[in-house]
C-alpha cells in the first residue's frame, strides 16, 4: 500500500484528530526536554550523575546518589516502549506526506534508532561505560531535532491551502 502523499487525502476530522495528537504528544515532548534539562542541566556530567551519583563530588550543591538497577530499568523499559510508539507513529504519519528522499528516511527511522541509543546508553552508563554519556547526549539531540522536523512536516501538511484539502473549510 502506497502512504506516500495520503495526508491530502484524509477527511479534516482525520486532520484534526491528528493536529491534536501533535499539540497533546509536543507538550509531553517538550515538558520531558524540561525535566532533562532540570535533572542533567544538559551536560555530559550531569547526566552521568543523574545516573551514577555525585556523592565523591564534595563541591556539589545537591547530593545525588546512584540509581538502583530497578530504578534503571524502568527508566528503560518505559521509556523505550513509550516512546518506540510515540515515534513509529510519527513515522506512520510522516509516511503520509509527500516528502521524500533521504528528508524522508531520516525523519521515519532515525527517531527509532536515538531511542534505542538513548535508553540502551542510559543503562551502559549505569553499568559504568562512561563514555555512553555522550552517545546518550548526541542521540537525544538528534531525536529531539528529528521530532521538531517531523512536527513541521506534518502541520505543513495538515494546514496546506484549500486545494490540497488542509484543516481549512
Amino acid at each position: 500500500m502506497e502512504l506516500k502523499g495520503q495526508i491530502l487525502k484524509v477527511s479534516r476530522e482525520i486532520k484534526w484528530l491528528i493536529f491534536i495528537y501533535l499539540i497533546i504528544t509536543s507538550i509531553g515532548f517538550l515538558s520531558a526536554l524540561q525535566f532533562v534539562n532540570v535533572t542533567t542541566e544538559g551536560t555530559p556530567k550531569g547526566i552521568q550523575e543523574n545516573y551514577l551519583g555525585n556523592e565523591e563530588d564534595l563541591e556539589a550543591t545537591e547530593l545525588k546518589f546512584v540509581m538502583q538497577e530497578r530504578q534503571i530499568l524502568n527508566i528503560v523499559h518505559a521509556h523505550m516502549l513509550s516512546m518506540g510508539m510515540l515515534f513509529f507513529i510519527l513515522a506512520l504519519l510522516v509516511a503520509t506526506t509527500p516528502v521524500g528522499g533521504v528528508l524522508r528516511k531520516v525523519l521515519l527511522f532515525e527517531p527509532l534508532v536515538s531511542v534505542f541509543l538513548t535508553f540502551g546508553g542510559i543503562y551502559f552508563l549505569w553499568k559504568e561505560l562512561l563514555w555512553m554519556k555522550y552517545v546518550v547526549m548526541i542521540s537525544g539531540l538528534l531525536m529531539t531535532v528529528s521530532y521538531i522536523v517531523s512536527l513541521i512536516v506534518l502541520l505543513y501538511w495538515l494546514f496546506k491551502n484549500k486545494k490540497s484539502k488542509g484543516l481549512q473549510r
